[in-house]
């Protein structure tokens, strides 16, 4: 046991009786356990709810049936092996503490039944996933003060924040429908964009400046009645978990369009998130301090003493390039960037109350996005945008160059929690091949 130990199913000297949990390369020890909807590949199976496992995924619906639940973690079983996992997630904190303590003690290395478990078993090379909630809407905000100032610079060189930033977690609606899962490939976007030099009209083209965001997406658990806000301290007993996701930027399309109402088709074309939820539970031991410049002012309603002291998170977030030449040659793909999620500017918990706070009611499966997650290094950050400065300083990947992605690149962004005292907890990977327009 340590000081970050919130419960049992945080102990990190348990061990799961399944050996490729145990690995310490392994995204899903005992002590994570996402969510998933899945089904076997290739097959016609229905979708339904499964849990990762080391390389496993436990398949709920074969073990709700098995009879080894009963009472409140019964009936949450039941939701959490239903697909899309709207209901699961509508049905709050006590129902989601009791699958996952259940399956813990199910799967921990001196349980019970094991053979009955292990019946339920399908390995994760064997599935394909689909997107795990029926997304209702969907909001993407800007939380990081490092992104937002980089790509401010470009464009305002003298005043690269504006006024508002520090004040209101800044957000715009997105398009839900074009929310697509992992491995699914992109489509470059066609769009209008500005006029060429010594022109007279925009011209309409396939994108020329087709760009990646890594951020994090936060899916919404019970949600709230119109015209009921969601006060700050409520806020995280409303998040169930989180996936990694990449907001593709169509930038020449959205320099031309994005006056005066924002994002429009620039960024509603492709939406792609991961397929495993790592819940709100299994990160609580990196929950870390707000990290705020100390002359940052901030309104009472998005204040709170629990919010300053550990409402931010560490985790860790890499961006990976593999283009089709390097492919071809067999050469791994490069990283080009590592950040942390603890640079945000603000908080799950404000977004949520930022929200709701005029009355907007949130629904169960609805996705927040963070926005592009950037470090204060040149190392940490979360776009091409920024790291070739707007297309000035072009990426060198093995003889090839980069200064926006080009198609056939595929884009891999990882995710993952390490803290002396506990289990490291990840979420898997995220991957999308970019396709010529059509």
């Amino acid at each position: 046991m340590t000081a970050l130990l919130v419960n049992e199913t945080h102990d990190p000297q348990q061990h799961s009786w399944l050996k490729s949990a145990n690995e310490g390369s392994s995204d899903f020890p005992l002590q994570n356990l996402p969510h998933s909807v899945f089904r076997r590949a290739g097959s016609s199976e229905a979708w339904r709810g499964g849990v990762a496992i080391g390389d496993q995924i436990v398949d709920l619906e074969s073990l709700a049936a098995t009879g080894l639940c009963s009472g409140i973690a019964a009936n949450s079983m039941r939701l959490a092996a239903s697909a899309p996992l709207n209901a699961f997630m509508a049905s709050g904190a006590v129902a989601w503490a009791a699958v996952r303590s259940t399956l813990f003690n199910a799967l921990k290395r001196d349980a019970s039944h094991q053979s009955r478990v292990r019946a339920c078993l399908l390995p994760q090379a064997e599935a394909e996933y689909a997107v795990p909630a029926s997304i209702g809407d969907y909001t993407d905000f800007y939380t990081s003060i490092h992104h937002a100032t980089n790509v401010g610079k470009l464009f305002r060189p003298d005043h690269p924040l504006l006024p508002n930033y520090s004040w209101v977690p800044v957000g715009y609606h997105g398009r839900s429908s074009s929310i697509l899962i992992a491995t699914a490939p992109v489509r470059r976007p066609w769009g209008q964009t500005a006029p060429a030099a010594g022109a007279t009209q925009p011209s309409f083209q396939p994108c020329q400046k087709l760009d990646y965001e890594i951020e994090l997406g936060a899916y919404i658990g019970p949600g709230n009645a119109l015209g009921q806000p969601i006060t700050l301290d409520q806020a995280h007993s409303q998040l169930f978990g989180l996936c990694l996701l990449n907001d593709w930027s169509a930038r020449d399309i959205q320099a031309w369009e994005y006056q005066p109402l924002g994002p429009f088709l620039a960024k509603s074309f492709a939406t792609s998130v991961s397929p495993w939820i790592v819940t709100l539970e299994a990160l609580r031991p990196f929950r870390v301090p707000l990290q705020r410049d100390p002359a940052s002012a901030t309104l009472p309603y998005l204040h709170s003493a629990e919010n300053a002291a550990q409402g931010a998170y560490d985790i860790t977030l890499e961006v990976w390039l593999e283009s089709e030449r390097m492919r071809q040659r067999g050469i791994a793909p490069k990283k080009l960037s590592s950040t942390s999620y603890r640079h945000a500017h603000w908080t799950l918990s404000q977004l949520v109350t930022h929200h709701t706070v005029n009355g907007c009611n949130l629904r169960p499966g609805d996705l927040l996005g963070t926005g592009t997650q950037s470090g204060p290094s040149d190392g940490e950050l979360g776009s091409l945008i920024e790291l070739t400065k707007g297309g000035s300083t072009p990426l060198t990947l093995d003889g090839e160059t980069r200064t926006f992605l080009e198609d056939g690149d595929r884009v891999i962004f990882r995710g993952f929690c390490e803290r002396a005292g506990a289990v490291r907890i990840a979420f898997g990977s995220l991957s999308a091949l970019v396709l010529p327009a059509q």
